[in-house]
């Protein structure tokens, strides 16, 4: 079964993993697909994302979703507060029914190195200075990353700044799982904790809040 991963994060939010090895007819059977999304993989992705809401909750209204300006998916009366993520042959979702939420999975780049200037506070560069080897820096760059971009998704309403204003205060845990203590401060700084997982060559990580 493709289905890799799934987390009851407390009653009333669910996250999971799917690795897509099926073709577009078995997500179309049961996934609407609304937006035109022209290249084949993409759809994929598209359509195995949505595919786990209702993996996670059986009443999940797929066919009520709308996507903002902002470009983040969302259903008008907030029964449910959702984010998707895709990574290659991947799709992540998050479903909370009382929570904002924010999920993304990334693999690890040498891209992803060559950006790290772009989102890195001088504190969190401090941080990976200490790491002894390259295959080290480039995990916890790649955590950094997707730490960041589950932070965007949680908020939701764009203009964020990922150096100025998402920090990333330390690091609780290991190689396989853990989390992340940072700090929101588009406005007056909000605590928030990042959890994480490293999953086959990906990491994982999420937001509730």
């Amino acid at each position: 079964m493709p289905l890799v991963y799934q987390h009851t994060i407390n009653s009333n939010t669910k996250t999971a993993l799917w690795h897509i090895q099926e073709d577009e007819a078995f997500f179309l059977e049961r996934v609407p697909l609304k937006r035109d999304v022209s290249h084949p993989h993409k759809r994929l992705q598209h359509l195995a994302g949505r595919y786990l809401l209702p993996a996670l909750f059986a009443d999940f209204p797929l066919e009520e979703i709308l996507i903002a300006d902002t470009r983040k998916p969302f259903l008008p009366d907030e029964k449910y507060h959702f984010s998707i993520s895709h990574c290659g042959d991947y799709a992540a979702a998050i479903v909370s029914a009382t929570q904002r939420v924010g999920v993304d999975i990334e693999k690890g780049s040498e891209k992803i190195l060559r950006v790290s200037p772009k989102f890195l506070t001088d504190q969190e560069k401090m941080m990976l200075d200490e790491q002894m080897s390259a295959s080290r820096l480039l995990q916890l760059t790649t955590l950094l990353w997707s730490a960041k971009e589950a932070m965007f998704k949680w908020y939701g309403d764009g203009s964020v700044d990922f150096r100025e204003h998402m920090h990333a205060e330390r690091v609780e845990g290991n190689d396989e799982e853990g989390r992340l203590i940072c700090s929101f401060r588009k406005h007056d700084p909000l605590p928030l904790t990042v959890q994480y997982r490293f999953l086959h060559d990906l990491v994982m990580s999420w937001v509730v809040s």
